[in-house]
């Protein structure tokens, strides 16, 4: 089932959590891989140093005050896509980055899922999805709702990683990991 416009409608750091344990899907040539979120870190408002909306709207992040839901893709160190969802009220600058994913099929092990630059290499995430809603199938990305309950027992926080310039933000525990069980 996919996940509605109204799950993204909530504080970052909610849906950080909440998205862990669910199914990113990707439609590409022809195949579906569906894959589980393990790892997230939220970017929460204009008063985070670490988030690009700490110094105002502009070209590049502008997507980040629209409506929640829609994917925000930017490009990083001149070579890595990085897939972000706006959470949040519209005007209310903020999104999760999607720091890493599980396979669950036996065919897609070939993937490399473990980093926000790997895995959006590995399932053709570009700028082209910039701007897109996350709750519809119609462009090839989306996310579907977990089956199973995460407890909070599974949940290990963590700094967010790459902010060394944040400032005071740059010890939030931000990030969110599914742990492994057993």
């Amino acid at each position: 089932m996919l996940l509605p416009q109204s799950f993204y409608n909530r504080s970052t750091l909610k849906v950080a959590r909440d998205l862990l344990g669910c199914f990113l899907v990707r439609r590409l040539g022809g195949k579906t891989i569906k894959t589980i979120i393990t790892e997230t870190e939220a970017y929460h408002g204009p008063r985070d140093l670490a988030s690009h909306a700490s110094r105002g709207k502009t070209p590049r992040n502008e997507v980040m005050f629209g409506p929640p839901g829609i994917i925000y893709v930017y490009f990083i160190y001149g070579m890595y896509y990085m897939l972000n969802i706006v959470t949040g009220p519209r005007d209310y600058p903020a999104a999760v980055l999607i720091r890493g994913l599980t396979p669950i099929e036996e065919g897609n092990r070939f993937l490399n899922l473990a980093g926000p630059a790997r895995l959006t290499k590995a399932l053709s995430i570009d700028k082209s999805f910039n701007k897109l809603p996350v709750f519809t199938k119609k462009h090839g990305l989306w996310i579907e709702a977990r089956k199973i309950e995460v407890k909070p027992s599974q949940i290990k926080r963590a700094k967010r990683i790459g902010i060394d310039y944040a400032g005071p933000y740059r010890y939030k525990k931000w990030r969110f990991i599914l742990k492994k069980e057993g």
